[in-house]
């Protein structure tokens, strides 16, 4: 079985590129955080090379930025070839079956394409003004006489 999941921001805005037989396609790098962080506290990242055709390289291409939070899914290629001083390279990248924008376009049109955040700096919604919410079942009067703690959720 050869499944790969992942999470990250792209590292470069996607460059959209065709082959000889017109086919669309897109190479690009995710920054994908490892859960811990080294002993200086410093947090690590793993960056993934990928690739994707046809459609979701357009449209990888057509909405996401540098980065932009992304989902992958797909299977783990090598390949190999000779440069032009004749020595083998070889290449590991994931070839994607799916991709999901993790982000709704508000963040990317209120974040650009994250000029001054690093790979491992996060937007969240602690950084975003809080709305205040209003209870939507406040004015709603009921003629039961049920306490909170009685129901079960």
């Amino acid at each position: 079985m050869n499944r790969v999941i992942l999470v990250g921001r792209l590292t470069r805005d996607p460059e959209l590129r065709y082959t000889a037989n017109d086919i669309p396609v897109v190479q690009f790098t995710v920054a994908v955080n490892r859960p811990y962080q080294s002993r200086t506290g410093e947090r690590q990242a793993d960056f993934i090379n990928c690739v994707a055709w046809r459609n979701q390289a357009e449209n990888l291409a057509r909405y996401m930025r540098k980065g932009s939070l992304i989902g992958v899914e797909g299977m783990i290629q090598t390949r190999s070839y000779d440069d032009q001083n004749g020595v083998r390279r070889f290449i590991t990248e994931v070839v994607c079956d799916n991709i999901q924008f993790l982000e709704p376009k508000s963040a990317r049109q209120e974040y650009g394409s994250y000029p001054n955040v690093n790979q491992y700096d996060i937007p969240s919604q602690r950084e975003k003004p809080r709305e205040e919410h209003k209870d939507p079942f406040e004015d709603i009067e009921s003629h039961f006489d049920v306490s909170n703690d009685d129901l079960p959720f």
